[in-house]
């Protein structure tokens, strides 16, 4: 997906969550607050978007959105067990209606059999 398609796409879900009256919250690993930036450069994305969070390290996931370590142990920092729990935080943690929640492995390293580069939940 090129810069283009994401602005297109960060701004039908602005115009959803606004004629809702909602709000987003995003949890980010991989992305580092790349979607954060995304969403914030539409125009009025104070209306709609709240929070982000960019939880990099297990560390992070696990003290501010509370993504329980054990997890993290037995499905891997990439999986979709993790995922959901950071997008559960991030609605905990925040004043949103709705989240996004992202992590994988960029690359160029860091990679395993289970979750080569390029892998994305």
């Amino acid at each position: 997906m090129n810069d283009q398609q994401l602005t297109g796409l960060a701004r039908a879900v602005a115009q959803g969550l606004l004629a809702r009256g909602q709000r987003l919250a995003l949890a980010e690993s991989c992305t580092g607050g790349w979607i954060g930036q995304v969403v914030t450069a539409v125009a009025g994305s104070s209306g709609f978007f709240d929070r982000g969070f960019v939880t990099y390290s297990n560390a992070a996931k696990a003290q501010m959105l509370g993504v329980d370590a054990d997890v993290i142990a037995e499905q891997g920092a990439v999986s979709r067990a993790v995922v959901e729990a950071m997008a559960a935080g991030a609605l905990k943690s925040s004043d949103a209606d709705w989240s996004i929640a992202v992590s994988g492995v960029a690359g160029p390293d860091g990679g395993t059999a289970v979750n080569p580069v390029g892998s994305v939940w």
